[in-house]
């Protein structure tokens, strides 16, 4: 694929993402599997589409500055093409600016004639005329307006996390959210041990190394899809983050045991419980997407697990049947806004607002205490969330065990792996990307006492 032809495609993808709220990763594996792309290609169009969405906050205070419109006024097309011909004039290097700004005049004209070419032109010329000081806002009349920018996130999030982290974490944690997420995989524990397959992985050239906190995984630079990694095929591995890995060692399944997994498409972590309980008893995993269901069970076959019992339901209106049946233990993976995944999710930020974090709080709080009756005594209830919010965290669990006098709060540290203690916030579990460069995750351990 020409250089001129990736551009065009990111645009394309930007487009949709910013139109459709879709997601980027889902649209990107559709164009890399549509076409015969070269590694070279593949790895510009990925970078040139997360870059332009990690940076677009910057990037539109920038263009804010120079257009002679509204930004949100300008043709959807021209303003995500604008977006990604300053994402390659300001972020990266090995793109020649000249061959930045006649690609993106020509993708202008295209779409939108002379016009639109002369507006691109002009806007981008002026700014790369001032590449070396322009305007960013001062960070004494307005910490927060500087944050959002100089960091590119909404103000919104900018403000709840300084109320959350303090300033200087903050600022770690959104400078952190901006860096590329590895790629993790979690060595199938029936099928060997992680340094089996690092030696496999190894021995095919890859730079695999042990993961900081997860004993079963392994993070790879530079690996390309993983479906061609050596041993997926042979469900050696399941791609999943190191935090993500760490939930199911909270639940800590027993052999035997009846466990429900709620929410759990695409079954990162179901695969992970069942390996944990040696593939022997009983997995009932629940999720109210039939797709996001058969993500789940290619992955269950593909690792050889035959404990998994898949059902679509939406558990915020409980659960009937068979499978209202008690349960030794159950994770809640509830749904959340996604705000600990930034680094492989970008468009997240541009996506939610303050209004997604009340109505999920207020979801999260409704699927915790329908699920909790389904539990022995003496069982084990884990809820868990991919984001960096009180109100989805924290304040969640609180009005839980107000309201629910029969449970109490573990500390989370007793069953974590020895590697992974340090990773503890009170009783809680909480991962940070700017701590230890995993996703953002939390996490409580509770137990039924009555």
């Amino acid at each position: 694929m020409p250089l001129e032809k990736c551009r065009e495609l990111a645009v394309e993808i930007l487009l949709k993402v910013e139109k459709k709220n879709a997601y980027a990763d889902i649209l990107l594996d559709h164009s890399l599997k549509k076409g015969s792309l070269s590694s070279r290609d593949r790895a510009l169009l990925t970078q040139l589409v997360y870059g332009a969405l990690r940076w677009r906050g910057r990037i539109d205070w920038y263009l804010s500055q120079f257009l002679h419109r509204s930004l949100s006024g300008t043709n959807a097309y021209i303003r995500n093409l604008l977006r990604l011909t300053l994402y390659q004039l300001l972020f990266l290097d090995k793109v020649p600016d000249y061959a930045a700004v006649n690609e993106g005049v020509e993708l202008a004209k295209r779409h939108g004639g002379a016009r639109a070419g002369g507006l691109v032109n002009g806007v981008v010329r002026r700014i790369l005329r001032e590449k070396d000081k322009l305007p960013d806002p001062d960070p004494k009349d307005d910490a927060i307006l500087y944050l959002s920018v100089r960091w590119s996130h909404p103000d919104w999030l900018v403000k709840k996390w300084l109320g959350y982290f303090g300033r200087e974490e903050t600022e770690s944690l959104l400078k952190a959210n901006n860096q590329e997420s590895p790629l993790t995989l979690r060595a199938n524990r029936l099928k060997g041990d992680r340094e089996s397959l690092r030696e496999k992985l190894r021995a095919r050239g890859f730079n695999a190394a042990p993961a900081r906190w997860s004993p079963q995984g392994i993070q790879l630079k530079s690996a390309g899809a993983a479906d061609q990694l050596p041993g997926f095929q042979a469900g050696l591995f399941q791609v999943q983050g190191e935090a993500s890995q760490l939930i199911g060692y909270l639940v800590d399944p027993q052999p035997g045991e009846r466990v429900l997994d709620a929410c759990a498409a695409p079954g990162g972590k179901t695969t992970h419980l069942a390996e944990l309980m040696g593939d022997n008893g009983e997995l009932i995993v629940t999720d109210i997407s039939v797709k996001g269901l058969e993500k789940l069970k290619h992955n269950v076959q593909r690792l050889g697990l035959t404990s998994v019992r898949p059902f679509a339901v939406d558990v915020s209106r409980g659960l009937t049947g068979a499978l209202a049946l008690p349960y030794d233990r159950i994770l809640v993976d509830a749904p959340c806004s996604g705000l600990g995944t930034l680094r492989s999710h970008p468009e997240a930020k541009w996506q939610k607002d303050e209004r997604d974090i009340r109505r999920l709080s207020k979801l999260q709080k409704k699927i915790v205490r329908r699920l909790s009756s389904y539990l022995k005594p003496g069982g084990i209830l884990v809820y868990a969330t991919c984001t960096l919010t009180r109100e989805e965290n924290e304040g969640v669990v609180e009005d839980f065990l107000d309201h629910e006098r029969g449970f109490v709060l573990d500390n989370a540290r007793d069953t974590l792996p020895r590697e992974a203690k340090p990773m503890i916030s009170g009783k809680y579990f909480l991962a940070l990307p700017h701590k230890h460069n995993t996703d953002g995750f939390f996490a409580a351990r509770m137990r039924k006492v009555k």
